[in-house]
């Protein structure tokens, strides 16, 4: 067997297309979507992933804002840097970029953001809308995921999907809308005994755990379909997901590939949630003066 490789690039484009559409209308109406990225500190992984970001919103009429502050930067600072963020109605979505430097509590600051503006889908009150099935804005990731497997016609409702990891980021998010599309999902981490035999029961597997190739051919079930959200980065300086790919397109029907698969669709969601954020207020906007 040779799995069909699922290529987010080429989905993702799909959507920013889309959006650009629905972008260049409500700039036509006076509204220009804005996404408001902060930076503390000097990661370099999270520069790459804040210009990206920064960069895509460009690609389809959107503004974006990069607020930069230094390392040593205080949570009281912080804090009232997103107040701010908060009460600016030219901005719609606000994203805070993880991880941030030891002396900041992540949690405090993901629950500054003003839920309408979370387009991150952290928030606590997103998280509870997740939880029930209510509208809210999800993480991008999970929901990048769902999206593709809708591209690809998988059928997930009476499907049993395993997902390795159990981050409020990916993991946990990713169960709830696996289950809210009727699939039995188990959850896997690292005090899971015999994972191999928990993730071969997967019709479809979702392996998220930052750790290079954990996955291998022989834990995968002969057809499953595998979506590799992992990015690591090897001693030689190229990229590898959780799952050893190689071994794995032999045995799976569907499998992403890292880079190319499921990166490109976070940010196509990111901009998906701005996109979105921006309509919902200026829609609260003609009510009000209606």
């Amino acid at each position: 067997m040779s799995a069909r490789i699922i290529d987010g690039k080429a989905i993702a484009e799909g959507f920013r297309k889309s959006y650009a559409a629905s972008v260049a209308r409500l700039r036509e109406r006076g509204v220009v979507p804005s996404l408001a990225v902060v930076i503390v500190g000097d990661n370099p992984a999270s520069k790459v992933y804040v210009r990206n970001k920064a960069l895509a919103c460009e690609k389809v009429g959107m503004h974006s804002q990069v607020h930069a502050l230094p390392a040593d930067t205080t949570q009281r600072h912080l804090l009232d840097f997103v107040r701010r963020l908060n009460a600016d109605p030219a901005v719609h979505g606000i994203l805070v970029q993880l991880p941030l430097p030891k002396q900041l509590d992540p949690r405090a600051v993901i629950e500054a953001v003003a839920p309408h503006k979370d387009v991150d889908g952290f928030h606590y009150r997103n998280a509870g809308a997740l939880l029930v099935g209510g509208p809210a804005f999800y993480p991008c990731t999970p929901c990048g995921v769902m999206k593709m497997l809708e591209h690809e016609g998988v059928e997930v409702e009476g499907k049993h999907a395993v997902v390795v990891g159990r981050s409020t980021i990916v993991g946990k998010p990713m169960a709830l809308l696996l289950l809210a599309a009727g699939a039995t999902v188990t959850i896997c981490h690292s005090k899971t005994r015999d994972l191999g035999a928990m993730t071969r029961q997967g019709d479809i597997l979702v392996v998220a755990v930052g750790k290079a190739r954990m996955i291998d051919a022989s834990m995968i079930k002969p057809g499953a379909i595998v979506i590799d959200v992992g990015v690591n980065r090897l001693p030689d300086g190229k990229l590898a997901g959780d799952v050893d790919f190689e071994g794995a397109s032999r045995v799976a029907s569907m499998i992403t590939p890292v880079p190319g698969g499921v990166g490109p669709m976070t940010i196509a969601m990111l901009l998906g949630n701005t996109l979105k954020a921006a309509e919902l207020a200026a829609a609260s906007a003609s009510a009000a003066t209606a």
